[in-house]
């Protein structure tokens, strides 16, 4: 039956010759075409679609049988899959090329996500087929079309272990591999266009095109991976197709040290088809800096020979952009691009100016929040590597200021204490013989001083909140007074200590007096309250409030464990105090 429709409306249309066929007739054709592919009726169909008398029926109403037979070809297992495909070469080479290009691109945006990557995969081909057929015009269709195959196959998931990426669990491998052979031809033309001229227009169109499929390719789902070591997988298609997209930027005229430098050569906006930041996404030149200088993919097309500290100026932007962001494989890039920026960097040679750029302090908070907030533990602790070798880059005079712009904007107590523990190493460097400078010793030591041997909010301030920099901080000023001898006083520690007493160590004192008899009370309040209760059959619970928040309702014996370590941890503080304290007595300095 619907072969005998197919056959009527043919017969039909042949008679007309201007080929203005009535829309019944393109629905019947459609209906009748798709039954009988899907009847198994494929052979009847291609005789019929091959008949030179049907050639301009083919060639306007033909596309609409790419559903059906697409269909049929994904299944793989229909017994006229060579008909099919015969079917599918004939309406390429006879249908309209551009009604070919919306009806392939529908079935590739239709594709459910169990079959995305059989669906790229078979229309990939297809696609480069009817797009070479369209001239010097095609490149907007280019643009169109990878713009609609990247935005189905960034929904595929990126491989994890190198087991997933081996086996291509997820249908990504192939995709990519099939995506850097489709866009070939066309990035041959337009090598052929700078051989032919010998240049080529920032502004033409189908290098716009394929610059902006590179960019995309780039931000997703390059900058998703985590490339394997090749150690690890000596063959790797995701790293191969990183390769090749960097191989075809510098084949379409882009230079990828004018991409990775653009941040800080301020170059003039380039006009056309695009704006700057749309033209360059600074995702995309993140992803390109890390493949270069993390995995040196592309080195062999960046011959440039550029000094550490410029290398680390043009990158710090990217680890901004990484290092602000929340997703695992970001932060770990970020973490790797900036440490392998300063690797090449010497110890004690990046110079103060940078500091008065606003990024080399905004970079630091950003790894702060890595090395306190982020849920990974490895990835905390990378953070706390990477800021350590930032902090030994640093000329001395650097170090100082960058101590002094991160103790006024870190708040938060375990960062502070760290800081406070490298201003004490670069004291004890500075106090060796030959290692005098003005920087840690003397009247510039001493406002720095005044930034840590201070409590927040005076005898009110949390002292268990604040534990990590308080104990950082009596440590500091125990060994200062060891160290420098009175009589030689090169910290000027001596000649501040009175100011340190008043401002520091008795509001400290009287902290520590005021916390440890308000956790003994609650201690004993507590415990009064366990006997009380002991005889009740229900465990009682109370509710426990941290700087400002509410931990889960904890038992008697919980919150006497808590109480028990507080006041454990003020006999801590007490202890180094009370050294400070002897020492001060011993030298018969007034304390008040």
């Amino acid at each position: 039956m619907a072969l005998e429709q197919l056959i009527d409306v043919v017969q039909r249309c042949q008679a007309i010759k201007d080929e203005s066929f009535p829309p019944e007739d393109y629905d019947l054709f459609l209906t009748a075409g798709r039954t009988c592919i899907e009847q198994g009726d494929s052979a009847q169909v291609l005789s019929i679609l091959v008949d030179e008398e049907n050639k301009k029926i083919v060639r306007c109403m033909g596309w609409n049988l790419l559903g059906p037979l697409i269909q049929i070809l994904l299944k793989k297992e229909d017994k006229n899959l060579q008909h099919c495909h015969a079917i599918l070469s004939h309406l390429l080479e006879v249908s309209s090329p551009k009604e070919l290009l919306i009806g392939l691109l529908e079935q590739v945006e239709d594709a459910d996500s169990s079959s995305i990557a059989d669906t790229v995969t078979l229309l990939l081909k297809p696609l480069q087929k009817v797009l070479l057929r369209m001239g010097v015009k095609k490149a907007s269709s280019v643009g169109m079309s990878l713009s609609t195959l990247l935005s189905q196959v960034v929904r595929l998931p990126v491989p994890i272990t190198k087991e997933q990426e081996e086996d291509d669990v997820f249908g990504l491998c192939r995709c990519c591999t099939a995506l850097l052979e489709f866009v070939k031809p066309f990035v041959l033309e337009i090598k052929q266009v700078v051989k032919d001229n010998n240049r080529l227009s920032k502004d033409n169109e189908l290098r716009v095109e394929l610059l902006k499929f590179c960019m995309k390719s780039l931000s997703e789902p390059l900058l998703e991976v985590l490339l394997k070591d090749p150690n690890m997988l000596q063959k790797s298609p995701l790293r191969e197709f990183a390769s090749e997209i960097l191989v075809i930027l510098s084949n379409i005229g882009e230079s990828l040290l004018d991409l990775l430098s653009r941040n800080i050569l301020k170059r003039k906006e380039v006009q056309g088809f695009l704006e700057e930041e749309v033209r360059y996404p600074k995702e995309s030149l993140a992803c390109i800096s890390h493949l270069l200088f993390v995995h040196h993919i592309g080195m062999d097309i960046f011959p440039a020979v550029l000094s550490p500290v410029f290398i680390i100026q043009c990158n710090m932007e990217y680890v901004e952009l990484l290092l602000s962001r929340t997703e695992e494989s970001r932060l770990q890039k970020g973490l790797e691009l900036y440490e392998k920026s300063l690797v090449g960097v010497e110890d004690n040679s990046l110079p103060v100016d940078l500091l008065e750029l606003k990024i080399f302090f905004s970079v630091p908070q950003n790894l702060v929040k890595v090395m306190t907030l982020c849920p990974d533990q490895t990835l905390r602790t990378k953070g706390l590597k990477v800021f350590q070798l930032s902090i030994d880059k640093f000329s001395t005079e650097a170090k100082y200021k960058f101590f002094r712009g991160m103790l006024k904007t870190s708040h938060h107590a375990g960062v502070e204490g760290y800081l406070i523990k490298n201003i004490k190493n670069q004291i004890d460097f500075s106090l060796k013989p030959c290692n005098g400078n003005d920087w840690f010793l003397g009247k510039h030591l001493l406002p720095l001083l005044r930034l840590v041997l201070c409590l927040p909010k005076g005898p009110e301030t949390d002292l268990l909140q604040n534990l990590d920099r308080i104990m950082e901080s009596l440590n500091l000023l125990r060994y200062m007074l060891i160290r420098d001898k009175e009589w030689e006083n090169e910290t000027g520690i001596w000649t501040e200590l009175y100011k340190i007493e008043d401002i520091y160590l008795k509001p400290l004192r009287t902290g520590l007096n005021m916390s440890k008899a308000h956790y003994a009370a609650e201690l004993k309040s507590t415990k009064d309250n366990k006997k009380l209760s002991s005889k009740d059959s229900k465990t009682p619970t109370c509710t426990v409030t941290v700087g400002n928040e509410k931990l889960p309702n904890m038992s008697l014996e919980m919150q006497i464990q808590v109480l028990q370590s507080a006041l454990f941890t003020f006999d801590l503080i007490e202890s180094v105090l009370a050294r400070i304290e002897e020492i001060i007595e011993t030298k018969d300095i007034p304390l008040s």
